[in-house]
């Protein structure tokens, strides 16, 4: 599954962190980044954490987060 970040739309709620903590992580100024990948706006998310990858992206208030099976 590929997810997709748009940190621009970021309100810096703090769901996808707490739902997906191996994922997702902040930058100083609270806009959502990849844990690992801060540069990246796209990523490939491994099977076993893609149901939270998931959860993060309905939950997400700012429709911040994207993803594609």
């Amino acid at each position: 599954m590929k997810c997709e970040i748009i940190p621009e739309r970021c309100i810096a709620c703090g769901l996808c962190q707490t739902i997906a903590p191996e994922i997702f992580d902040y930058t100083d100024a609270g806009l959502v980044l990849f844990v690992g990948e801060p540069e990246a706006n796209h990523e490939f998310i491994p099977e076993d954490q893609q149901a939270a990858v998931i959860q993060s992206a309905k939950r997400c208030p700012s429709h911040a987060i994207l993803y594609q099976n």
